[in-house]
């Protein structure tokens, strides 16, 4: 079996605030603490994704990592600036020094950080897995978040296997 990652990308405080709340947030929280406690229970790395820019500045409070998943002194936490977790960041140097050749994909924003991420990461060889109810995004002008969600899974079949959260705790995939 190859050696897996779950990489957790962006779920930031912003992403949960009152005034915009990300869809469905309770419910991807919740399935965010049962991956990563099955992977850090299997030793499976955990490995966080931060977002910075303008909106979301380094040590601010709504950069900082929701406290719900908040990350142990084992895990790693990678900074990036744009989309892609790879683009300028250590993400690649840290999974080639680990050994990684598999990685599970869950946060936020389906559309954005999580597809590009997904499509970066099976180009760059790795085998992805996108776990299909963890992760989400908002509703815009032409479609709901549910629509954008279910259109990221279809698409990104492509480019991964998608699985459930469920799916996942069931198998080895994510830790023993």
């Amino acid at each position: 079996m190859k050696k897996s990652a779950l990489l957790v990308i962006d779920v930031q405080n912003e992403m949960f605030q009152v005034h915009d709340p990300v869809y469905e947030g309770d419910r991807l929280l919740h399935n965010l603490k049962q991956l990563i406690a099955k992977a850090r229970s299997g030793g499976i790395p955990v490995i966080y994704i931060q977002h910075n820019d303008e909106g979301l500045k380094a040590g601010s409070e709504a950069w900082k990592i929701n406290p719900e998943i908040t990350p142990a002194m084992s895990d790693t936490v990678i900074q990036k600036t744009r989309p892609d977790s790879f683009y300028r960041t250590t993400l690649e140097e840290e999974l080639k020094g680990q050994g990684i050749e598999h990685v599970i994909l869950a946060g936020m924003q389906s559309e954005l950080c999580v597809d590009t991420t997904c499509r970066r990461a099976s180009s760059l060889g790795y085998d992805v897995t996108l776990v299909s109810d963890a992760h989400s995004t908002w509703n815009n002008s032409a479609l709901t978040a549910q629509q954008i969600i279910d259109h990221v899974n279809a698409t990104l079949r492509w480019f991964a296997d998608i699985k459930t959260t469920e799916e996942i705790l069931c198998t080895e995939e994510a830790g023993a």
